[in-house]
């Protein structure tokens, strides 16, 4: 489980196709010493397997399952900024929201407005994500635990803080842009449990 708090980016320096998966080394330039192999990390939202590892970086490998259900089809080369964070420690502090690292849609970037040092960025949810979008609700957006602060029809909104700018990949959105979306689990088990009864 994850919570959404990055800690911190990586760039991918190689991805290749081997067999049917693509292979992807990603540098952390020190941002974390070596995972443990099998050990799991959220890359983007995404939870992966490092499958190589050492002091530099790590190795994933990404089936074409996961290549369909996340910006990675296409975002994913030499030179791309990914969002980084380890999985939770039991014994550590909640800071986020849970965050399962499974990504349950791909958004596209409506609007990013600069509002001097933080800014403003609104998304456009895939069809069937929409309902569980809600005011003040949480999202993880490329796995960063963020607070919807307006929702729309066809949209909604997040404001960013300087700090978030900083750490995290979100300071390279642009219109157009794609980026992976997880939305708040317990709205799922709400929706599933009502319909259950039948409401």
């Amino acid at each position: 489980m994850f919570t959404g708090i990055v800690e911190g980016t990586g760039t991918v320096v190689a991805a290749s196709r081997r067999g049917d998966v693509l292979s992807v080394r990603i540098d952390v330039s020190g941002l974390f010493e070596g995972l443990p192999l099998g050990g799991s990390v959220a890359i983007n939202g995404c939870c992966l397997t490092a499958v190589r590892s050492d002091a530099q970086g790590f190795d994933v490998d990404l089936t074409d399952e996961t290549l369909q259900r996340t910006r990675f089809k296409k975002r994913l080369r030499p030179g791309t900024r990914v969002n980084l964070e380890r999985p939770m420690r039991a014994d550590g502090r909640f800071d986020g929201h849970v965050v399962q690292g499974h990504v349950d849609g791909v958004g596209r970037v409506r609007e990013f407005l600069r509002l001097g040092e933080s800014a403003e960025v609104r998304i456009e949810p895939p069809p069937g994500l929409a309902r569980y979008l809600v005011e003040k609700g949480s999202v993880a957006i490329d796995g960063i635990s963020l607070t919807i602060f307006a929702v729309a029809d066809d949209a909604f909104s997040i404001a960013v803080i300087p700090y978030t700018l900083q750490v995290t990949n979100l300071r390279d959105a642009k219109e157009g842009g794609l980026v992976n979306l997880e939305i708040d689990v317990i709205a799922k088990y709400v929706e599933r449990l009502l319909a259950a009864r039948g409401h």
